[in-house]
């Protein structure tokens, strides 16, 4: 299954780091909005390079491969929202949205068919 989340970045949180049993290690949340009549916060989590390699800045649009854990710990239960992969381009950019059934953006006609515009 996979899972993607497009939205835009509204908040970078502080970078987090420790060392654990396996050695070290860092994290780093965002925010993304998704849009909507009425648009939702998301708390988007990168691991290790990947915080790097991915290079989020505030304000801009993207689309996040994610997967989403639960684990408890002492009785309660946290989830987690991983972002594996980001897009820029295509589909929920700046340009506009994706058509809503998935489909492509039509061709334009072509030039042996008359639309009646005069150029």
């Amino acid at each position: 299954m996979s899972l993607q989340i497009t939205g835009k970045v509204i908040e970078i949180l502080p970078l987090q780091s420790g060392t654990s049993k396996n050695g070290e290690w860092k994290k780093q949340e965002f925010i993304l909005e998704i849009p909507g009549q009425y648009p939702k916060q998301v708390c988007v989590v990168q691991w290790g390079d990947a915080i790097d390699k991915f290079g989020i800045k505030n304000g801009e649009t993207i689309t996040a491969s994610i997967d989403i854990q639960s684990r408890e710990y002492n009785g309660r239960w946290y989830t987690d929202v991983k972002a594996w992969k980001v897009d820029r381009g295509g589909a929920g950019t700046e340009d506009g949205p994706p058509m809503a059934s998935g489909e492509p953006w039509p061709e334009p006609a072509g030039d042996d068919e008359d639309d009646g515009l005069p150029f």
